[in-house]
């Protein structure tokens, strides 16, 4: 199945007309202001996620021209170096063409990067675990030497779309993916669990929780791509849905008290983020914060024709993300 596709969300282009999902209440949200009109990168950039080290932005997304995977950097979320691939060299039990959906965190002097890879032996999509010092640095090469992957859950048709999260309430470090259930033909899942210390395996003792399931018409044929973030004492989870290839791709979130749930879906009847502007079928979404302290969000989207076949890109496009009181969350 092609590479899931996330999308970073540039503050410094970006204004939206933001279409809000539907909460469980039943009632549609909208909160207006102008629209995604500039990707913050327009180049193909799918499944992106942002770094922030060393006053700078290093963005990473599933690979494109032959590349393994991607990774650039930026002063300013504007200006961008050229794509190079971080992870030129996978690991001898996995195969090429079918890697996709890093996202790097830094713990101490070593960058961790999770992404999703093909084991050839199961012949399924799982996640894998690679690393690079300080001195090489956050661009790579980053090095993978495991025996096998992290994360493989073979009942669910394998795993993807990985993302790390550091719970700012108890500083311990989680993961959170979505099982590949519609590989084989099933309603997909998103998943979380915790990470030992350094954040190379799994915390010993531990087992996947089950965060969310799909369970509204608009998410088929799948949600995927999940991205944790915390707002005063709200976990939110950010997901895309629906097939990330065509304009009626979006991204919708879930809250909870708990960082491992249980959730609570509140984009029942409709995407939190749909097409709007020149974002088309936005899908991917990665929270993390900028140079300044304000909180962004990164996604891709398709900019201009929708569908590789057509000559499109799904491009990296960044916005504001704004917490209020009561509603749902902004995007500008």
């Amino acid at each position: 199945m092609p590479a899931r596709r996330r999308i970073l969300v540039t503050f410094a282009t970006a204004a939206a007309t933001v279409s809000l999902g539907v909460s469980t209440m039943g009632a549609s949200a909208y909160a207006a202001s102008s629209t995604f009109q500039t990707p913050a990168y327009s180049g193909d950039f799918p499944d992106p996620s942002v770094l922030v080290t060393g006053g700078a932005y290093w963005a990473y997304s599933t690979g494109s021209g032959g590349t393994n995977l991607q990774v650039m950097t930026s002063p300013d979320l504007k200006s961008w170096s050229a794509p190079k691939d971080p992870l030129p060299v996978l690991p001898n039990w996995a195969s090429y063409g079918l890697t996709w959906a890093p996202d790097v965190i830094q713990i101490g002097s070593t960058f961790v990067m999770y992404y999703t890879v093909r084991d050839t032996a199961l012949g399924m999509q799982c996640i894998s675990v690679a690393t690079s010092t300080s001195q090489v640095g956050p661009g790579g090469p980053f090095v993978d030497n495991s025996p096998g992957p992290l994360i493989c859950q073979t009942s669910h048709g394998g795993s993807i779309d990985p993302s790390p999260f550091l719970d700012p309430a108890s500083g311990n470090l989680y993961l959170v993916w979505k099982s590949d259930d519609n590989s084989i033909g099933q309603s997909t899942h998103l998943w979380g669990q915790p990470l030992a210390p350094g954040g190379l395996a799994l915390a010993p003792g531990s087992s996947p929780t089950l965060l969310l399931s799909q369970s509204a018409s608009w998410q088929a044929p799948a949600i995927e791509g999940p991205g944790l973030v915390r707002n005063g004492s709200t976990y939110y989870l950010f997901y895309g849905a629906n097939s990330w290839n065509s304009a009626s791709s979006g991204i919708g979130y879930a809250t909870s008290r708990s960082v491992l749930g249980p959730y609570v879906n509140q984009s029942v009847f409709g995407p939190w983020v749909g097409t709007t502007g020149k974002a088309t079928g936005p899908q991917g979404p990665m929270v993390f914060t900028d140079l300044t302290g304000a909180t962004r969000m990164a996604f891709a989207a398709w900019s201009g024709p929708v569908g590789y076949s057509n000559g499109g890109v799904r491009a990296l496009w960044v916005g504001t993300l704004g917490f209020r009181r009561f509603g749902p969350p902004t995007l500008s």
